[in-house]
């Protein structure tokens, strides 16, 4: 399991086993549930600017998310 920061330090994702990523304002509300991932995910990581959000998964897969909860790219079999 892994949890990030956005960089403007308002919202938290956190990666977890039930295949999905979370996305929480401060308060510990889920603003967004991000979907996809075919197996557990272990890492989550803002970009810079904080627009686009990264995760890898056991699925082998790295995805791209908008903070939409849209996919943006899937980068196929990554060695975790």
């Amino acid at each position: 399991m892994s949890v990030a920061f956005s960089p403007d330090g308002k919202t938290i994702a956190s990666a977890s086993s039930d295949n999905t990523v979370k996305l929480w304002n401060l308060q510990g509300q889920v603003l967004q549930t991000l979907q996809g991932h075919s197996g557990g995910v272990m890492s989550v990581a803002f970009s810079p600017d904080g627009k686009t959000i990264a995760s890898a998964s056991s699925d082998k897969t790295v995805r791209l998310w908008n903070l939409q909860g849209q996919v943006l790219q899937t980068l196929q079999s990554h060695s975790s």
